[in-house]
């Protein structure tokens, strides 16, 4: 009677062991979930590490007494770049940072890990070691990747693989020096736009200027601007097919 009793209410009987099916069932139901929701976990985890991140060139110049006193551009493998910078507009405005993000030009993309490739990755010393040149900014040249990390500081090297990604680098960070003024001017100093697109249009026509698609955001909206003086956003949307032609992204 007994063990019809416990039978009746989900009992089971093993040996001298009683314990409820129903009970069990679920413990069991409950570890299977368990397994199933960690497994794709687990496995995420595993792709994870090991992903390991895109190489990345990175140009850093210091020059105190300058404007931007001090910035950075960094572009990986896939051509996404990021610059930094810390400087001023207006003479007597405070330093404040800047940040922008852009897409390197396939042909400079190639460029400057080539040119890596040549310096080898910058593992060594490169500055030329000649006390007696001028001071132009103290320089840092770093690749990193997943396997390798290595950097070098200069004032002048005598490579030419170094001088070409130094020149490179100083022609974009002037085309995003450009984007960082004329963010400023469009909003708070209009008539103040037109000098400073005249100025931007001749650098690039000769060549002084990298990567004009880099600044095409604030160049669009100066031209969509019909408060802006007609000049003016001829000027933008001349650099602006400059940019798209890629006539200033060597």
């Amino acid at each position: 009677m007994i063990l019809a009793f416990l039978r009746h209410c989900g009992f089971r009987f093993c040996g001298l062991l009683f314990y409820p099916m129903i009970g069990w069932r679920a413990v069991g139901a409950g570890v299977l979930a368990v397994v199933a929701m960690s497994g794709p976990s687990m496995a995420q985890q595993a792709a994870s590490g090991s992903v390991t991140a895109p190489a990345t060139v990175t140009f850093t110049l210091d020059f105190p007494q300058s404007n931007p006193e001090h910035y950075s551009i960094a572009v990986d493998a896939s051509g996404h770049a990021t610059y930094e910078c810390t400087g001023t507009i207006a003479e007597d405005s405070e330093e404040q940072d800047y940040r922008s993000e852009f897409e390197v030009s396939a042909g400079n993309r190639e460029r400057i890990f080539s040119l890596a490739k040549q310096a080898g990755y910058f593992a060594g010393q490169i500055d030329s070691g000649n006390g007696k040149l001028a001071f132009t900014g103290a320089k840092r040249l770093s690749y990193q990747n997943g396997q390798r990390s290595s950097a070098a500081r200069y004032n002048y090297s005598n490579q030419a693989a170094v001088q070409q990604l130094t020149a490179l680098f100083q022609n974009m960070a002037g085309t995003l020096e450009y984007g960082r003024r004329l963010t400023y001017f469009h909003r708070y100093q209009k008539l103040a736009l037109d000098e400073e697109l005249k100025r931007m249009e001749t650098q690039a026509r000769n060549n002084e200027l990298s990567e004009i698609q880099g600044v095409a955001p604030v160049l669009q909206e100066i031209f969509d601007d019909t408060s802006v003086m007609n000049v003016v956003r001829a000027r933008a949307k001349e650099l602006l097919q400059m940019g798209n032609s890629g006539g200033a992204g060597r």
